[in-house]
């Protein structure tokens, strides 16, 4: 996925966003940058700001150790984590940040499973060990084991 904006583009791919400063505004604004990618896992915030009648609007990251701007849309088009847009190319970024924020949330829901199974295998650890030292019966533990699986 990606969208073109005033002064610079940005696209989706796999697990990060890539921007790219390409064209004469981009040139003006950020001077000669190469492309920035930032893993999806790392941005911390998204705001983004429509596009009006007379202004253009912008997207902005924010990420940890990240040191963005906070001055609106004169200090935004200093920013090299913000690329900025008009009317016309606005709906193409709204688009972008929702999909940003749907791969934001699976990492988020991935990485809480995985802390969910690490969990349960330590229970079922532990389980183990009480029933290997008499504490429980293998009846017991093979019902609370079953219980952790949801079996």
């Amino acid at each position: 996925m990606e969208a073109n904006g005033v002064n610079g583009q940005l696209e989706l791919t796999g697990n990060k966003i890539i921007i790219k400063r390409k064209g004469m505004m981009a040139k003006m604004s950020q001077g000669l940058k190469g492309d920035k990618e930032i893993l999806i896992k790392q941005i911390s915030s998204i705001q983004i700001k429509k596009a009006g009648a007379l202004t253009n609007g912008y997207i902005q990251f924010s990420f940890s150790g990240g040191k963005e701007n906070k001055g609106g849309l004169f200090d935004a088009t200093k920013d090299e984590n913000t690329i900025m847009f008009n009317k016309k190319q606005m709906p193409d970024f709204e688009k972008l940040k929702l999909a940003i924020e749907e791969k934001i949330d699976q990492l988020s829901n991935a990485s809480s499973i995985n802390v969910g199974q690490i969990d349960v295998a330590d229970q079922i650890k532990k389980l183990a060990e009480l029933r290997d030292s008499g504490i429980i019966t293998e009846d017991e533990f093979n019902g609370k084991k079953k219980q952790l699986l949801g079996i």
